[in-house]
Protein backbone atom coordinates (compact mmCIF):
# COMPACT_ATOMS: atom_id res chain seq x y z
CA UNK A 1 0.00 0.00 0.00
CA UNK A 2 1.38 3.55 -0.88
CA UNK A 3 1.96 6.13 1.99
CA UNK A 4 -0.95 8.02 0.61
CA UNK A 5 -3.19 5.37 0.49
CA UNK A 6 -2.04 4.45 4.21
CA UNK A 7 -2.72 8.02 5.69
CA UNK A 8 -5.65 8.35 3.50
CA UNK A 9 -7.13 4.93 5.18
CA UNK A 10 -6.17 6.36 8.70
CA UNK A 11 -7.73 9.72 7.86
CA UNK A 12 -11.20 7.84 7.06
CA UNK A 13 -10.75 5.75 10.22
CA UNK A 14 -10.22 8.70 12.03
CA UNK A 15 -13.88 9.95 11.01
CA UNK A 16 -12.82 12.79 8.65
CA UNK A 17 -15.30 11.82 5.96
CA UNK A 18 -18.28 12.67 8.48
CA UNK A 19 -16.44 15.67 9.78
CA UNK A 20 -18.16 18.93 7.96
CA UNK A 21 -15.54 21.94 6.29
CA UNK A 22 -15.99 24.12 3.91
CA UNK A 23 -16.57 22.71 0.93
CA UNK A 24 -17.74 18.90 2.39
CA UNK A 25 -16.13 17.45 4.79
CA UNK A 26 -12.08 17.75 6.67
CA UNK A 27 -11.17 14.55 4.56
CA UNK A 28 -12.10 16.23 0.90
CA UNK A 29 -10.04 19.43 2.34
CA UNK A 30 -7.09 17.35 3.36
CA UNK A 31 -6.91 15.61 -0.06
CA UNK A 32 -7.11 19.11 -2.01
CA UNK A 33 -4.48 20.57 0.25
CA UNK A 34 -2.42 17.43 -0.58
CA UNK A 35 -3.10 17.99 -4.15
CA UNK A 36 -2.45 21.64 -4.37
CA UNK A 37 1.08 20.99 -3.10
CA UNK A 38 1.64 18.28 -5.11
CA UNK A 39 0.79 20.54 -8.19
CA UNK A 40 3.41 23.04 -6.61
CA UNK A 41 6.20 20.75 -7.02
CA UNK A 42 6.58 20.06 -3.29
CA UNK A 43 7.93 16.60 -2.47
CA UNK A 44 6.44 13.47 -0.31
CA UNK A 45 7.08 14.86 2.79
CA UNK A 46 4.86 18.23 2.27
CA UNK A 47 2.62 16.33 0.99
CA UNK A 48 1.95 13.96 3.13
CA UNK A 49 1.93 17.22 5.88
CA UNK A 50 -0.43 18.94 3.83
CA UNK A 51 -3.09 15.30 3.86
CA UNK A 52 -2.79 15.40 7.75
CA UNK A 53 -2.22 19.41 8.61
CA UNK A 54 -5.12 19.04 11.04
CA UNK A 55 -4.21 16.20 12.86
CA UNK A 56 -3.20 18.26 16.16
CA UNK A 57 -5.83 20.54 14.98
CA UNK A 58 -4.91 24.30 14.30
CA UNK A 59 -5.32 28.07 15.76
CA UNK A 60 -8.39 28.20 13.20
CA UNK A 61 -9.92 24.39 13.47
CA UNK A 62 -10.68 23.44 16.94
CA UNK A 63 -10.98 19.51 15.91
CA UNK A 64 -7.86 16.98 17.26
CA UNK A 65 -7.54 13.86 15.46
CA UNK A 66 -4.62 13.30 17.78
CA UNK A 67 -3.47 14.93 21.24
CA UNK A 68 -0.60 16.71 20.66
CA UNK A 69 1.03 15.33 23.23
CA UNK A 70 1.42 12.21 21.44
CA UNK A 71 3.06 12.59 18.40
CA UNK A 72 4.71 9.09 17.41
CA UNK A 73 1.75 7.56 15.70
CA UNK A 74 1.67 10.63 13.44
CA UNK A 75 5.29 10.18 12.92
CA UNK A 76 5.51 6.46 12.50
CA UNK A 77 2.61 6.73 9.58
CA UNK A 78 4.12 10.43 7.48
CA UNK A 79 7.55 10.09 9.04
CA UNK A 80 9.69 12.97 11.20
CA UNK A 81 10.31 15.80 8.20
CA UNK A 82 6.13 15.36 7.77
CA UNK A 83 5.41 15.49 11.24
CA UNK A 84 7.57 18.27 12.34
CA UNK A 85 5.67 20.21 9.62
CA UNK A 86 2.40 19.35 10.79
CA UNK A 87 3.36 19.83 14.55
CA UNK A 88 4.39 23.14 13.82
CA UNK A 89 1.03 24.01 11.75
CA UNK A 90 -1.31 22.74 14.11
CA UNK A 91 0.40 24.21 17.21
CA UNK A 92 1.03 27.99 15.43
CA UNK A 93 -0.52 30.79 17.13
CA UNK A 94 -1.18 32.63 14.34
CA UNK A 95 -1.73 36.03 16.18
CA UNK A 96 1.42 35.92 17.44
CA UNK A 97 3.40 34.68 14.33
CA UNK A 98 1.67 35.37 10.90
CA UNK A 99 2.04 38.45 10.85
CA UNK A 100 5.80 38.85 10.84
CA UNK A 101 6.02 35.34 9.96
CA UNK A 102 8.10 36.44 6.23
CA UNK A 103 10.13 39.12 8.04
CA UNK A 104 11.71 37.65 10.84
CA UNK A 105 10.64 33.69 10.55
CA UNK A 106 9.32 32.82 13.89
CA UNK A 107 6.87 30.48 14.67
CA UNK A 108 5.39 30.88 18.47
CA UNK A 109 3.96 27.47 19.88
CA UNK A 110 0.28 27.75 21.23
CA UNK A 111 0.55 25.00 23.09
CA UNK A 112 4.13 25.30 25.02
CA UNK A 113 4.48 29.20 24.17
CA UNK A 114 8.07 28.31 22.60
CA UNK A 115 9.39 29.96 19.53
CA UNK A 116 11.34 28.35 16.72
CA UNK A 117 12.46 29.96 13.76
CA UNK A 118 12.13 28.78 10.16
CA UNK A 119 14.64 30.10 7.03
CA UNK A 120 14.62 28.62 3.39
CA UNK A 121 13.16 25.53 2.10
CA UNK A 122 11.58 25.40 6.03
CA UNK A 123 9.97 28.53 6.06
CA UNK A 124 8.48 28.12 2.22
CA UNK A 125 6.89 24.93 2.95
CA UNK A 126 5.49 26.26 6.28
CA UNK A 127 4.09 29.29 4.10
CA UNK A 128 3.29 27.48 1.39
CA UNK A 129 1.21 24.83 3.18
CA UNK A 130 -0.35 27.60 5.38
CA UNK A 131 -1.45 29.71 2.10
CA UNK A 132 -2.68 26.54 0.40
CA UNK A 133 -5.25 25.61 3.00
CA UNK A 134 -6.45 29.25 3.61
CA UNK A 135 -6.68 29.30 -0.39
CA UNK A 136 -8.55 26.29 -0.36
CA UNK A 137 -11.21 27.08 2.52
CA UNK A 138 -11.79 30.60 1.01
CA UNK A 139 -12.33 28.80 -2.71
CA UNK A 140 -14.98 26.57 -0.88
CA UNK A 141 -16.69 29.27 0.69
CA UNK A 142 -16.35 32.63 -1.01
CA UNK A 143 -17.82 34.66 1.47
CA UNK A 144 -15.27 33.97 3.52
CA UNK A 145 -12.83 36.25 0.90
CA UNK A 146 -15.73 38.70 1.34
CA UNK A 147 -15.41 38.86 5.62
CA UNK A 148 -11.66 38.18 5.46
CA UNK A 149 -10.34 38.82 2.28
CA UNK A 150 -8.67 42.44 3.26
CA UNK A 151 -6.75 40.13 6.02
CA UNK A 152 -5.43 37.81 3.68
CA UNK A 153 -4.80 40.02 0.96
CA UNK A 154 -2.35 42.01 3.25
CA UNK A 155 -1.29 39.16 5.09
CA UNK A 156 0.03 37.15 2.07
CA UNK A 157 0.94 40.16 0.10
CA UNK A 158 3.79 39.87 3.17
CA UNK A 159 4.14 36.19 2.15
CA UNK A 160 4.82 36.88 -0.98
CA UNK A 161 8.62 36.84 -1.56
CA UNK A 162 8.92 33.74 1.18
CA UNK A 163 6.24 31.45 -0.80
CA UNK A 164 6.96 29.20 -3.57
CA UNK A 165 7.35 30.58 -6.73
CA UNK A 166 4.67 28.54 -8.32
CA UNK A 167 2.42 29.46 -5.77
CA UNK A 168 3.36 33.39 -6.16
CA UNK A 169 0.19 33.42 -9.15
CA UNK A 170 -2.16 32.00 -7.22
CA UNK A 171 -1.72 34.80 -4.23
CA UNK A 172 -1.64 37.58 -7.21
CA UNK A 173 -5.50 36.06 -8.28
CA UNK A 174 -6.31 36.16 -4.61
CA UNK A 175 -4.66 39.73 -3.93
CA UNK A 176 -6.23 41.22 -7.56
CA UNK A 177 -9.82 40.22 -6.05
Amino acid sequence: MSADAEVEAWLRHKGTEAIPHPGGTLYAHLCRVRDRLADLGHGSPVQLAGLTHAAYGTDGFGLALLDWQDRAPLRTLIGDPAEELVYRYGSCDRDRSWPRLAAIGEVTDRFTGRVSTLAGARLTEFVDLSIVNELDVIEQDPGLLAKHGDYFRELFTTWTPVASAPLRPSLRDLLDR
